[in-house]
């Protein structure tokens, strides 16, 4: 995946949502929200706290509220977009290239950055230990390159990998 280093330039490769992409933008500008590029995709912090974040996939476009759990969602657009993973995080899916209600997506937002103001945050626990099976223990012993390679990882990866290994 290529390294994206700004707005435009996330607008530009994905030209299939960029009418949408820059309405959403000329929104948040608008704001007080401070722009940034992480995780490869738009994303809109309040005095270092993630907001919220635009993104560009296949079937559709979203805004997604790193907080949403605590949007009155009064409209019912949010949906959980990892039920069962995410526990703060909401998205809201366009799935046409023009915005319907300015004012209401305007109206999340607001909403969002108020909550941020407030202090609103659901406290991730985050676990320690990485669980490695049998299987994984073996083929370390086997494959040294293997073992140093997954130990370079960082601990959450190193989880998700065990995990998804464990419940093979």
């Amino acid at each position: 995946m290529k390294k994206i280093s700004s707005v435009e330039e996330y607008i530009e490769e994905h030209l299939k949502w960029s009418e949408l992409l820059i309405q959403l933008r000329a929104i948040l500008l608008k704001t007080s929200l401070e722009e940034n590029i992480k995780w490869n995709c738009p994303t809109y912090s309040l005095n270092g706290k993630n907001v919220l974040g635009i993104g560009a996939f296949k079937n559709h476009c979203c805004i997604w509220f790193f907080q949403g759990v605590f949007l009155e969602d009064n409209a019912n657009m949010l949906v959980n977009a990892q039920e069962g993973k995410t526990k703060a995080m909401r998205q809201w899916r366009f799935d046409s290239n023009e915005i319907d209600d300015i004012l209401l997506v305007e109206s999340y937002i607001l909403e969002a950055i108020e909550n941020q103001k407030l202090g609103k945050e659901v406290k991730i626990e985050r676990k320690k230990d990485v669980v490695l099976s049998e299987l994984l223990l073996n083929e370390f012993i086997k494959n040294t390159e293997f073992k140093l390679a997954f130990e370079k990882l960082t601990p959450g990866k190193q989880r998700e990998y065990a995990e998804h290994i464990n419940e093979a």
